[in-house]
């Protein structure tokens, strides 16, 4: 079994994807446009460009998305809530770099820092509004902070 998250955008899934391609070291592997959909689509000439499928592969992990018109998805508008794309790693370097690229143009609600459970911790809203979780696995060295 494979649990895969999918994220709705407005209009933006194929500059999103290709940014988080470009982060992640992943591949977009299906990019399909409501415009190469059956004609008879309900859906209008304003969105023929914009993705009704998107995939991205990232090692063993993927991520899916869509551009969602007004029409089919109500809540499009507000912001995201209820979930985290998260991201693990035992490479400090690595969770850094994610971070701050994903946090450009984007709002940081917990700065990339020690925490308690993690040498390395941080959550972002990006610019595309998909929310995001950057932890370091600690190894089995590590010691959480004093005090």
């Amino acid at each position: 079994m494979k649990i895969v998250t999918s994220l709705s955008f407005k209009g933006e899934c194929r500059e999103a994807f290709d940014f988080y391609a470009r982060v992640l070291g992943g591949k977009v592997t299906a990019a399909y446009p409501f415009g190469d959909g059956p004609p008879d689509m309900p859906i209008g000439p304003e969105y023929k460009d914009w993705l009704m499928h998107c995939w991205l592969d990232v090692g063993d992990q993927s991520i899916m998305g869509a551009d969602i018109p007004p029409e089919f998805g109500t809540n499009i508008d507000k912001p995201k809530n209820g979930f985290d794309v998260t991201l693990h790693t035992e490479d400090m370097a690595e969770a850094k770099r994610w971070f701050d690229a994903l946090s450009e143009g984007g709002t940081v609600h917990m700065a990339f820092g020690e925490t308690f459970w993690s040498p390395g911790y941080g959550n972002l809203t990006d610019r595309f509004g998909i929310p995001w979780m950057v932890n370091v696995i600690p190894s089995g060295d590590w010691q959480p902070p004093q005090g």
